[in-house]
């Protein structure tokens, strides 16, 4: 590449987070169009396009397979009898509904896209909200936050946990073993500041309003087998890697849409025209341009020279590199894209611990899984800082913008401000916390 390609590089790649970040334009069409200048001006052909989708694979699997389970979830009533359960449930208190929110998003969100299962549970969120004269914009920012956290319980859980667990070959077993406990964590630390940060909603005390009784499920049988189906996936996601097959997670999720899709067209719910167009076609376009783009970044060597500063400044102190990430990662995805962010600083970090000698060369490469566990550390702090940096403003994940978009489809705003108040402290704390649990890997692996 010559200097001025790189320079148009990085342009176009920066042009496109400001755009998204100041919501100049739809995030799926900025990274469309930032996609469409580098193939113009042939920085991108064919062949990289297919390459960074290549590397998206995984994800963009995950996350359309888990949508449609999501919607045919949703299509069953499940989550009207639900909001009927958890409004008797919170006996009128807002400290119980905080804590009941926690308890219905949480176990979701570990499996299934965060941003769709957001937009699912929300309306529920909202109708008890309601009921309890509870203004819905902070629980809505609780949703979203608690979505986020609770998406380093498990590989599957966010996309930017997945990307960089899928980049170390870690399987979904593993993950749980060494992983999730920092993700419990994490909503341990939302927990702890929610008295503090919820003030005004953890006292309140309502008389209990008149709870209507709950509808009968029209097709309870399909209910049924929408709810296996899903534990079938969390099976899968579980043991598959271990059948002689070796299903992986991307495949699971994949299986389990497609008979997801069967299932709803044999019992004619909806149309599977319907469900398709239901997706959230906006994310999976934006993560496969974003994938594009980054192949666009690393093909300018940057990322290569990015590693041997890193080197240059730490040497091959994986305690000081971990905490430059967790801090650095954690900041640029509280103000940019997490996906971009965290899928450029995997091939950042890579070429360090090359450079480092700490894995050989052949680590560059595509499917390289000999880590060492003295690494683990190293990448365990990029998946919390991509993750949990997200809580800190409304632009930082996909499931704060959705969390958004409901709160508008019920009258109410939420500005940056109002997020940054309560996202911040929460960040802040859950870094600190990843900090202490990222020292602890060390500990046992380092």
């Amino acid at each position: 590449m010559t200097e001025f390609q790189v320079m148009l590089t990085l342009v176009v790649f920066a042009t496109v987070i400001v755009a998204i970040a100041f919501d100049i334009v739809d995030m799926a069409v900025a990274a469309l169009l930032g996609v469409s200048v580098l193939l113009a001006v042939g920085i991108l052909d064919s062949a990289d396009v297919m390459a960074g989708i290549d590397a998206g694979s995984g994800p963009l699997l995950l996350l359309a397979g888990g949508m449609i389970v999501a919607q045919t979830l949703g299509s069953t009533g499940i989550f009207d009898r639900i909001s009927t359960g958890y409004l008797v449930a919170t006996r009128g208190s807002g400290k119980r509904f905080l804590l009941l929110l926690i308890v219905l998003v949480a176990p979701l969100c570990a499996l299934l896209p965060n941003a769709t299962t957001v937009v699912l549970i929300a309306p529920v969120i909202v109708r008890v909200a309601k009921a309890l004269d509870i203004d819905i914009v902070k629980p809505l920012i609780l949703t979203a936050i608690v979505s986020n956290s609770a998406g380093l319980l498990t590989l599957v859980g966010d996309p930017a946990t997945f990307i960089v667990g899928h980049a170390i070959g870690m399987s979904f077993g593993e993950y749980l073993k060494r992983v999730s406990l920092g993700g419990l964590l994490s909503i341990a630390t939302v927990m702890t500041l929610m008295p503090l940060l919820m003030r005004d909603i953890w006292r309140v005390q309502r008389a209990l309003p008149a709870v209507p009784a709950a509808q009968q499920l029209e097709r309870p049988g399909f209910a049924i087998a929408s709810v296996a189906l899903l534990v079938g996936m969390i099976a899968l996601f579980i043991f598959g890697e271990d059948l002689p097959t070796k299903i992986v997670p991307p495949e699971t999720a994949f299986i389990a849409g497609s008979i997801a899709l069967l299932a709803i067209s044999a019992v004619h719910v909806s149309s599977v025209d319907t469900v398709m167009r239901e997706l959230d076609w906006r994310t999976l376009v934006f993560l496969a341009c974003t994938f594009c783009l980054v192949q666009a970044v690393t093909n300018t060597g940057l990322l290569q020279t990015a590693s041997l500063q890193l080197y240059e400044w730490f040497g091959a102190e994986l305690k000081a590199v971990s905490m430059t990430l967790l801090a650095g990662v954690g900041l640029l995805s509280s103000v940019l894209a997490n996906t971009p962010v965290v899928a450029a600083s995997i091939t950042m970090v890579k070429g360090y611990l090359v450079a480092a000698e700490v894995v050989p060369e052949a680590a560059l490469s595509h499917g390289f899984d000999a880590w060492p566990l003295a690494t683990l550390p190293v990448f365990v702090a990029m998946m919390f800082a991509g993750t949990l940096g997200g809580n800190a403003t409304l632009i930082g994940a996909a499931a704060n913008l959705a969390a958004i978009g409901v709160a508008a489809r019920h009258g109410a705003k939420v500005t940056f401000m109002t997020w940054l108040r309560l996202g911040l402290p929460m960040t802040l704390a859950q870094l600190a916390v990843s900090a202490l649990y990222v020292m602890a890997l060390f500990a046992l692996f380092g």
